[in-house]
């Protein structure tokens, strides 16, 4: 099934032949992959932020008012090759999360985002969703199945 009014992937990369279809989608969500992360990214910078970072003050949203541990994060991160401690260091620089020693194991640190960070999701959630970016392109159902298919293919 070709899609209609779409670039497709050997287009875009001026590609002339894939070995087969599986070699074509690993290529096509690798590109596609990176085209989103740019699209992002300019969202992100407006505040200051990287990716990664807007990943973790999600989870610590998610988790407020409790706090997490490095541990938890690095369990929930999107890019399990990111350095969450190094992360949450550059966000406790910028006021947008606070660290604490954990009252019952006295190794752990809890991490909890603060005001400032809640007031930033706050407004950036307000400013943009992903429905904004691909509801040009696809239905909420297309978008649907390509996520159940992208969990398919995870195994």
């Amino acid at each position: 099934m070709k899609l209609q009014n779409a670039m497709q992937i050997d287009e875009e990369i001026k590609a002339r032949k894939f070995d087969d279809n599986y070699h074509k989608v690993i290529i096509n969500v690798a590109y596609t992959s990176g085209w989103l992360n740019n699209l992002l990214r300019c969202q992100f910078e407006r505040y200051n932020l990287t990716q990664q970072q807007f990943n973790i003050l999600r989870i610590l949203r998610g988790q407020f008012p409790n706090p997490c541990t490095v541990n938890l994060l690095k369990e929930r991160m999107l890019d399990k090759m990111s350095d969450a401690s190094r992360i949450v260091d550059r966000l406790e620089q910028k006021r947008l999360v606070s660290r604490c020693t954990n009252k019952r194991d006295r190794r752990a640190v809890d991490i909890r985002i603060s005001e400032t960070g809640l007031d930033i999701l706050k407004k950036m959630d307000a400013e943009f969703k992903a429905s904004d970016f691909l509801k040009n392109n696809l239905t909420e159902e297309e978008a649907g199945l390509l996520s159940d298919l992208l969990d398919k293919l995870r195994g």
